[in-house]
């Protein structure tokens, strides 16, 4: 059985290729497709299914692009309701790709209408199962109250994944190659494995939601102490629900300025340095300086999909490549132009004296921008004030103003754009980024 595992580091995501006889089936794509018609072209193969296991919360999926293009069926839950064409892929249900014997489980739990694809050849077994398997734990249950075709409340999804995991795979070999849709870096549960893969036999050993415990002990464990929910998940939901409009259209649509201005809502994405030398009044800075940032989940955290905005590059080479990372959560739809910057008119960020912090803490307003589960664990500071950043935009007002003010996350990457939207909430207040000197007062 060959199978490709595709990642895409920033969101933590996995999308997968299978290959038999030259037909290939493509699990859970990412927004661009660009990867899985060079992989089937490598193996001479064509492209005849997508296989969603659920319409996705935190990234937009190519499903509907790669039937457009290819003419493969897309296969989902008939629980989902979408409303692109699609095939039905519920239990009792099969597909056959080539050698390669595809079958769907309703796994309800993670999402109403989520589902694990068994593929099997001779005494090979593989499961794809999205977000309701993962390696060390399980998809979250409170994603889908306000979101989706089917809402459903966090306690019954909870139950749901407690009949999932109690019976759905019990008749499923050890030696099953167990393929999840995300790994640890995801918000879609909360003590996922840096492990890409497993087998069902270790997660049986190994992973909570499979010890002896009763529904109510998996219930409060499952439901207790998930991340937060950045505001774009229920967009990306209802978008994948749709369908998504094709990559390239879409961000070929959004035009370029080079050298000027912008007014209102800004989205600066230059690393923190350049920042601080100089940007427009009122911007804020999510850095995509590295391959690897968490760029995509901050810009949905702190962007809402009512808002439009503008974005700052620091040179127009780096325009598609952003673009690109943009349309990972579909909010090209929100951009209203990408520009550069012309030297005029533009804000410096004042430097915090580090040794008069450390000597004098008590002439500071301290403001810790965690999330709130790493803030329950502990403060680095005794006395700063709890504003997790993906609700600093509407926290920011409750924030004292009689003192300058630090903003610190854990390790300096979420300070750089905490500290800038207080620079313009809190107009006339100094506000000192402390980046990455919060390893000096860590414990």
């Amino acid at each position: 059985m060959k199978i490709k595992q595709f990642e895409y580091t920033p969101l933590a995501h996995y999308s997968y290729a299978i290959v038999s006889e030259g037909k290939m089936a493509v699990i859970d794509p990412e927004r661009n497709p660009a990867q899985y018609y060079a992989y089937a072209e490598a193996n001479n193969a064509k492209i005849v299914a997508v296989i969603e296991t659920h319409p996705h919360a935190d990234f937009v999926s190519s499903h509907l692009e790669i039937h457009k293009t290819t003419g493969a069926t897309i296969y989902n839950s008939k629980k989902l309701g979408a409303d692109y064409p699609h095939q039905s892929f519920d239990e009792g249900d099969g597909i056959s790709l080539g050698q390669i014997s595809l079958k769907a489980i309703n796994t309800p739990g993670h999402s109403p209408d989520s589902i694990t694809i068994v593929a099997e050849q001779g005494d090979e077994t593989a499961l794809f199962t999205g977000d309701t398997l993962f390696i060390g734990d399980v998809g979250r249950p409170d994603l889908r109250e306000k979101a989706g075709n089917m809402k459903a409340k966090r306690e019954d999804l909870a139950e749901m994944m407690y009949d999932s995991i109690s019976t759905k795979f019990n008749d499923l070999p050890d030696n099953a190659l167990v393929f999840p849709a995300h790994g640890a870096g995801s918000l879609c549960g909360k003590n996922l494995s840096d492990a890409a893969s497993s087998t069902l036999g270790d997660e049986r050993a190994n992973n909570w939601a499979f010890k002896k415990q009763s529904k109510k002990e998996f219930m409060d464990t499952l439901l207790d102490g998930q991340p937060f929910i950045p505001h774009y998940f229920g967009f990306d939901v209802d978008m994948n629900k749709t369908g998504a409009d094709n990559l390239e259209p879409a961000i070929a649509k959004v035009p370029f300025e080079a050298h000027t201005a912008a007014e209102g809502l800004i989205v600066d994405v230059r690393n923190e340095v350049a920042f601080k030398k100089g940007h427009l009044k009122g911007s804020i800075n999510i850095q995509a300086a590295s391959v690897t940032a968490k760029f995509e989940t901050w810009l949905g955290a702190i962007i809402k999909p009512k808002d439009s905005f503008t974005l700052v590059l620091d040179a127009k080479e780096n325009k598609d490549p952003i673009l690109h990372r943009v349309a990972k959560i579909g909010y090209e739809k929100l951009l209203k132009k990408i520009i550069t910057l012309k030297d005029e008119n533009l804000v410096k960020t004042e430097k915090l004296d580090l040794a008069d912090f450390k000597k004098n803490p008590d002439n500071y307003t301290i403001v810790d921008i965690r999330n709130q589960s790493e803030i329950d664990e502990g403060l680095f500071f005794e006395n700063a004030h709890a504003h997790p950043l993906n609700e600093l935009r509407d926290t920011a007002k409750d924030i004292p103003t009689n003192k300058p003010i630090v903003v610190h996350c854990a390790g300096g990457y979420r300070s750089a754009a905490g500290s800038s939207i207080l620079e313009y909430k809190l107009n006339g207040v100094t506000v000192y980024d402390l980046s990455d000197d919060v390893e000096q007062f860590k414990n």
